[in-house]
């Protein structure tokens, strides 16, 4: 039992932890979606050098998301053939989400929080697995999404044994 325990509680740490970088501050945006981080940001060594400026939330093909603060829509269309939706928000901030299959919203539409704005997709291409893109801006410089959202209710995935199951001459010895 305390094996077991102790493995889903590894794995709840490494699912949500894989590959992120610390995060500043947490706020109170709401997730566009929930699944775990594959891949952090990493804003690189300048604004022109190669790095990763977003996070990569897994989520299977077809997941809704859900505009994670109020804005207006500044973007919905196709780049490259992808698809990419753009929303801003108040304070200078710009949240995009890529390589998404569906689209809901127009430009100059204003969502709320937990509005549905369209549903995610394979991911970058050349993934195999399939995530959402989420990249974040403010003034035009790209910052950690984590910093922008809060962090993420975990009790319901939680279950905890009560002591008196445990002592029952019926469950046999613990672990």
């Amino acid at each position: 039992m305390k094996r077991n325990a102790a493995i889903a509680t590894a794995f709840l740490v490494l699912c949500l932890s894989v590959g992120s970088a610390p995060a500043m501050a947490s706020g109170d945006w709401s997730w566009p979606v929930v699944g775990p981080i594959l891949r952090g940001f990493d804003d690189g060594d300048s604004p022109y050098s190669a790095g990763h400026r977003g996070i990569d939330i897994g989520a299977p093909i077809g997941t809704v998301i859900h505009s994670p603060a109020t804005g207006v829509v500044s973007f919905s269309g196709r780049v490259g053939g992808y698809l990419y939706i753009s929303i801003d928000h108040p304070g200078g901030v710009r949240s995009t989400f890529s390589w998404l299959t569906s689209s809901v919203v127009r430009k100059g539409q204003s969502v709320a929080v937990g509005e549905v704005i369209g549903t995610t997709g394979l991911g970058h291409p050349g993934s195999t697995t399939p995530h959402l893109h989420l990249g974040t801006r403010i003034g035009g410089v790209y910052v950690d999404p984590l910093s922008l959202l809060a962090p993420l209710d975990l009790s319901g995935l939680i279950r905890l044994v009560p002591m008196a199951w445990r002592a029952s001459p019926y469950n046999g010895p613990p672990d």
